[in-house]
This record gives structure tokens, C-alpha cells and sequence, in this order.
């Protein structure tokens, strides 16, 4: 079946949404809108809502983007798992994704906010596990610099193999609580980590019993090659940038391809292309929406916001001349900023067409139109060995959510591809991913046999 998810920033998928009427009328840190997405999107059977995150306020240095709060800055945002803690009292089945970087928290920290968060949630919580894009964020950690794309990897895939020696430090049974012998734990059932690396020295064990998953759902991102083999080699789930779904399908033979020398099949990853939806009851409605929020974007915004994500200046080159083909270099990410300019490059797209290309997107890809050709182009998709699913972004908050919720999700459960309701209590058995078995079990298991 087809995985959904939802992208949660109260600004909307847009940078204009958030100006349009029907947008909330506040949506700074505002915990009521949260509340209403997340019971929207489980309304609508949807897997997970996912949050973005970061840890420094962006674009300073650039007052068009600042003063308009593109949608992927978040001056000012709740911390994720802060937030979904409160938004698990509210709900009861859709899963909660939050992001945390490796290159600027600990293993044990993570571990324990992470592991809390699944107790708190009855099994519903999950880790998007990354580097860190924004090189100036680390100012904020006592860096001069950022971290090489090189090191943060490795760093990430040792942050990782710590972490879920963290969720495995106690037995299942551990804590037997007994009233008439006295014995709160069995002094038997926990294992300490020792593990020493080259990035880390973490004795454990955690304090907090196993999660009710086992592990947390971990989620990345990356789509260098370091981020491919990052995802093959530990992921549950990996959120795409894809501008067309030949391009989806080329990563996922890639990335599925890539998981048989680490012990996996394929079916233990999922992947999940971030997809923008403009649904109207009408395709001549949606397209008017699409337009009142393309008016909402002068060319100056526009072009900033477009050398923002390719990650080059643009504003030098003529508005209505073509994309120039320039080389990026950055230490942060370039994924979705190399496939922006290749798409451009490729359907020879002026800079004013780009930047109304990728507004309404963010980057990914787009879909418009009536219920209908919503439902049929993400069939195609599922279909095809594109995808295993789709992170939602919805460009205008809260009005596009509960329109794909009514008049999309019903047409996907129709077509078969969807479930009508969810099947387990915990996030990852709603994924079809299977309860890891604590590490030390395992081994025992093995050599009994």
C-alpha cells in the first residue's frame, strides 16, 4: 500500500501561502495549528506528519528572504520532538517525524529524546537522521566551520550505530516490577554499550527501557553518494527530491539496488519523493488558486529564493534569459539545488520560469488539477517503482490539507492503493517495517543455533 505523509510547517509548502486569505490568520508557534494538522492528516489515514528543522536562524544576509520567511528558514519554530510529545495527547495513530542532526548532538541525548518521545506516543515516533545542510549553523556549536560532507557521514553512520545500541540496552522483560519479592529489574536484563569509535566513546546503557518499536522509525535525506549508502546501510525510510518520475525511478533501482551487500532487502527501506498538491473540485479551480498564489511573489523574491535553492546568485543574470549552468560548491546540501538546475537546464527554462517552477514545490515535484488527475498521476507514480509513497506538501495551510484529506485520499483508498484504515498501533508496523530484535537476543539466538 501506499505510504503518506504530511509536511507540518504552519507556513504552507508556498512562500506566498502564508499571505493568502484562507492561510491561518497567525502561524508562528502557534500549538492550536499543529493540534488541527496532526488530527487532520489522521483524519485522513495518513502515516506521519514530518517537521523539518534546524538550529540557527537562516538568510540574515539576504533581506528579501528574511523579511518574507521562506518556508524552509523557521526563524522561529518549536523543537520537533518537543512539539509532537504534546501533539501525541491529541492523536492516536499517526506517527510523528522529527529531524535531528548527528553533526551537532550526541548519541545518548537523541537516543533518550527519541526513545521518550516513542513511550510517550504508544510506538509512534521516528528520527529524521541529519547532517546538517546549513553550514552556519554551526557557529551555534562552538564551530568555526562547518563539518566536511565527508566526516559528517561518517560521523552520522557511527551517531547511528550508537543510538540503536542505546534503544537495545534493556531486555523486554527487564523491568519486572515484582511487589512481593522486592525486585523492581532483573539486574540480567541490561547490557552496557562500551562502544569507542572514531567519533564516539558512549559507555550506556541508557536510562529508559526498550521503546515500544524496538527503534524509533529512522529517517534520512541525503542524495549525494554518501547519502545513498547512508540510507542503504541503516534507514527505515529515505525522504526524495525528484523532479519527474523517471527520475524517481532511476533513484529508487538506485538506492533498493545498493541495500543487498548490507545484509538488506529492499522492502526495509522506504522511499518517499517529496510531492507539492494543488487540489481544487475543479482543475480550473485549482489553477486559480495556483495563480493567486504566484501573484503573491514579486520577481525579486522570486529570484532570491531561487538562488537560494540552487545555491548560487542569480540576481546578476537577466530575469526572462536562461538558468546559467553554474558549477556549486557547498559543504551543506546540494541534493535538491543540483536537481532544481538540472531540470532547468534540461527543459531550458528561463530563471522567471524556474522560480514559478519550484515556488508552488519546493523543490520537488508537483502535482495540480481536480481529485481525479491528483489521484491518478500519485497512482502512476506508486505504481511505476517510483516510489514507495509520498511526503505531502501542501502550499496553503490549513485549506490544502483538509481538500487532499476530503476529496484525494478517498479516491486513492478507491483505486486500491491506499488502505482505508490503519492496521497496527505503532508507526512502523503502519509501514510494513518489522520490529527490530534487540541486538544482544539476536546474537544468543544465533549461537544456540
Amino acid at each position: 500500500m501506499m505510504i503518506l505523509g504530511a509536511i507540518g510547517g504552519a507556513l504552507g509548502g508556498h512562500l506566498g501561502g502564508w499571505r493568502h486569505p484562507d492561510a491561518w490568520p497567525l502561524s508562528m508557534m502557534q500549538l492550536s495549528n499543529s493540534i488541527e494538522f496532526a488530527k487532520t492528516a489522521e483524519r485522513g489515514k495518513l502515516h506521519m506528519m514530518f517537521m523539518a528543522d534546524g538550529n540557527g536562524v537562516r538568510q540574515m544576509d539576504k533581506p528579501e528572504l528574511f523579511a518574507a520567511n521562506s518556508p524552509s528558514d523557521r526563524p522561529s519554530v518549536f523543537e520537533p520532538v518537543t512539539l509532537y510529545a504534546a501533539l501525541s495527547q491529541h492523536t492516536s495513530r499517526i506517527g510523528f517525524v522529527g529531524t535531528a542532526t548527528t553533526t551537532y548532538e550526541e548519541p545518548y541525548t537523541l537516543a533518550r529524546k527519541f526513545g521518550s518521545l516513542d513511550h510517550l506516543s504508544g510506538g509512534r515516533a521516528a528520527w529524521n537522521l541529519v547532517t546538517t545542510s546549513n553550514a552556519e549553523d554551526a557557529l551555534n556549536f562552538s564551530h568555526s566551520e562547518h563539518v566536511a560532507r565527508d566526516t559528517r557521514y561518517g560521523r552520522a553512520r557511527e551517531f547511528l550505530d550508537v543510538v540503536r545500541g542505546l534503544w537495545d540496552s534493556w531486555d523486554e522483560n527487564a523491568f519486572i516490577q515484582d511487589k512481593t519479592t522486592g525486585r523492581y529489574l532483573d539486574p540480567a536484563g541490561v547490557q552496557v554499550l562500551n562502544h569507542r569509535g572514531e567519533h564516539f566513546a558512549v559507555k550506556g546503557p541508557l536510562n529508559m527501557v526498550r521503546p515500544p518499536q524496538g527503534h524509533p522509525v529512522v529517517f534520512s535525506a541525503g542524495q549525494s553518494e554518501a547519502g545513498k549508502e547512508l540510507a542503504a546501510y541503516g534507514s527505515d525510510a529515505l525522504f526524495m527530491s525528484v523532479a519527474s518520475m523517471q527520475e524517481g525511478q532511476s533513484l529508487y533501482a538506485d538506492i533498493k539496488g545498493r541495500m543487498g551487500k548490507y545484509g538488506r532487502s529492499p522492502d526495509q527501506l522506504k522511499l518517499l519523493p517529496a510531492l507539492s498538491v494543488l487540489v481544487g473540485r475543479t482543475a480550473a479551480e485549482a489553477e486559480a488558486l495556483f495563480d493567486e498564489l504566484q501573484s503573491l511573489i514579486s520577481p525579486t523574491l522570486g529570484v532570491a529564493y531561487l538562488s537560494k535553492m540552487i545555491g548560487a546568485d542569480l540576481s546578476g543574470y537577466p530575469l526572462d534569459g536562461p538558468v546559467p549552468d553554474v558549477a556549486v560548491q557547498s559543504v551543506g546540501g546540494t541534493g535538491i539545488g543540483t536537481s532544481i538546475q538540472q531540470m532547468a537546464l534540461r527543459e531550458g527554462l528561463t530563471i522567471r520560469q524556474a522560480y514559478e517552477r519550484i515556488l508552488p514545490q519546493m523543490g520537488g515535484n508537483m502535482i495540480k488539477g481536480d481529485p481525479e488527475q491528483i489521484a491518478a498521476a500519485m497512482t502512476e507514480w506508486f505504481t511505476s517503482k517510483a516510489c514507495d509513497g509520498f511526503m505531502i506538501t501542501l502550499p496553503l495551510l490549513p485549506r490544502g490539507l483538509n481538500d487532499f484529506v476530503d476529496l484525494v485520499v478517498p479516491l486513492l483508498q478507491q483505486r486500491g492503493v491506499f488502505h482505508m484504515d490503519y492496521e497496527g498501533l505503532t508507526l512502523r508496523s503502519n509501514l510494513g517495517l518489522q520490529r527490530p530484535i534487540r541486538r544482544i537476543a539476536a546474537a544468543k539466538t544465533l549461537t544456540a543455533a
